[in-house]
């Protein structure tokens, strides 16, 4: 005869979300550090037009563009907690916040490219511009997916659709949006900071 608690012990110790969506964050890290692998040994082949270029960037931008997305991050996180605590709608909110904070990242780092833009500092402009346009190009694109993530889980969550046993779309969508993240922490410094 099983108890609740023998019940509750594997779920306790289960991978959260869905097996498939560690495998596709897996396949994203893979092409994000194949990226980032390129900026940083391109930087030690070119430190100069390196630093140089780095000037134009404004640190407390990225460093602002950090913050949001680790409260984002932080906020989303939370709402899981909620729903695992059978508290869907304070999890809906708690979505709401983290894609309210995840805009902040969006006008900030919209406003930067048109910046750079305005100053003919493009794609084409040297290697150093080249893999930033890259590097946080395809980030920004996959912010931009997080975003429509949290959108969907927060409305799911209001719907109440995610139950305190069953929250594996919701963990997975989370997870995604941590990636997301985590890329943003080695980016930072990568392209803002370190010389």
């Amino acid at each position: 005869m099983s108890t609740s608690h023998e019940r509750l012990e594997p779920a306790g110790r289960r991978l959260p979300g869905d097996l498939a969506m560690w495998f596709f964050i897996l396949a994203e890290l893979t092409v994000f550090a194949l990226l980032i692998l390129a900026f940083a040994v391109t930087q030690r082949l070119e430190p100069e037009s390196f630093r140089e270029s780095r000037a134009a960037l404004d640190r407390s931008i990225g460093l602002a563009l950090t913050l949001s997305l680790l409260t984002s991050g932080l906020l989303a996180a939370l709402a899981v907690e909620q729903v695992r605590n059978a508290q869907p709608r304070r999890g809906a909110a708690l979505l709401l916040a983290a894609l309210v904070t995840s805009c902040v990242y969006v006008v900030l780092k919209l406003n930067e490219y048109s910046h750079l833009a305005e100053r003919g500092l493009g794609l084409e402009y040297n290697t150093f511009y080249t893999l930033y346009w890259i590097l946080t190009g395809f980030h920004f694109l996959h912010v931009l997916l997080g975003m429509v993530i949290l959108g969907w889980m927060a409305e799911r969550c209001r719907r109440c659709a995610y139950r305190a046993g069953d929250c594996a779309g919701l963990e997975s969508g989370v997870l995604y949006w941590h990636m997301v993240d985590m890329v943003w922490v080695l980016l930072f410094p990568l392209v803002y900071v370190i010389d």
